[in-house]
């Protein structure tokens, strides 16, 4: 006997408001890559310099080699601007959700905001534990469990890419 999958209706304020936070969380990527991909002269080293934590060594050691700071570089940039614009048309959402928890990961944990750690002379607020760091990979997790690209976003309109519900 072949069991029955139980389908679950969302409301359209539901899905409109997964979209909407779809679509603002591939905005700030986009445009955080962007501007690192206009500028020719930024580069991740002073962020990697700037790390505390547990695994700060870790992040220090990338800035000091070059060839790696280059790679860490070209991926944030290019990392950064893909998960946007795969967000923003909504194609390959659940690649883009991981790419971005990836990303915002390696943020969180090269500057965690634990106690007894200094906050750097760039933080732009106070926090203990939850910044919009972890705030945005865990609503990329939601974004991940609950995919939007099916319903509204390119992907829909595409017949040879496997829909997942």
């Amino acid at each position: 006997m072949k069991k029955q999958k139980h389908q679950i209706k969302y409301t359209n304020w539901q899905v409109s408001a997964l979209v909407i936070v779809r679509v603002l969380i591939g905005w700030h990527f986009l445009y955080e890559g962007l501007v690192k991909v206009v500028n020719p002269n930024w580069s991740a080293a002073s962020f990697l310099k700037a790390a505390q934590g547990p695994f700060a060594d870790m992040f220090k050691s990338m800035a000091s080699n070059d060839a790696t700071l280059d790679l860490i570089n070209f991926g944030n940039q290019w990392g950064l601007v893909l998960v946007g614009l795969s967000l923003i048309i909504g194609l390959l959402n659940r690649w883009a959700c991981l790419g971005g928890m990836l990303l915002l990961l390696m943020y969180y944990i090269s500057n965690p905001p634990f106690i007894g750690l200094d906050v750097p002379t760039v933080a732009e607020g106070s926090y203990l534990i939850v910044n919009k760091n972890l705030i945005e990979l865990f609503t990329l997790f939601v974004l991940f469990l609950f995919p939007t690209d099916n319903i509204i976003g390119l992907r829909r309109l595409l017949p040879l890419v496997k829909k997942t519900t």
